[in-house]
């Protein structure tokens, strides 16, 4: 049998907030409850699923893959949002996107202090295609 990674659990301040800002963001359907969990669909029935924390959280990073089209559209999104964004996770490059060879990214926080970066890897994808 293959291994598949399902869903990983993110904690929250708002499971709701967090979940309806990264759909938004990504231009993901809306998220769905499911149980005590809030879940936004990726990508091969993986689920993020955000969870409300008690106390403080640590915060956590994803990068999520994306299309040329997606990026621009999400990198809209962030500036529509005015939202800080960074070229690199040490976050010395603000207001930069990224280039890697033909492929670009930045990086942003989610309202629970996550950091998610937006890539593309125009490589890979014309390998698949």
């Amino acid at each position: 049998m293959t291994v598949q990674l399902d869903h990983t659990i993110l904690p929250a301040h708002d499971k709701h907030a967090s979940a309806e800002f990264l759909a938004d963001v990504l231009g993901l359907p809306a998220p769905e409850a499911m149980g005590p969990f809030v879940a936004v669909a990726l990508a091969h029935d993986l689920t993020l699923d955000f969870a409300d924390a008690g106390g403080p959280i640590r915060p956590l990073h994803f990068a999520f893959r994306v299309s040329d089209r997606q990026f621009e559209a999400s990198f809209d999104r962030v500036c529509e949002l005015a939202l800080p964004y960074w070229a690199d996770p040490r976050r010395t490059r603000p207001g930069e996107i990224a280039q890697r060879g033909r492929g670009r990214a930045f990086y942003f926080e989610d309202p629970s202090g996550h950091f998610f970066e937006v890539l593309t890897r125009p490589e890979i994808q014309e390998q698949a295609a």
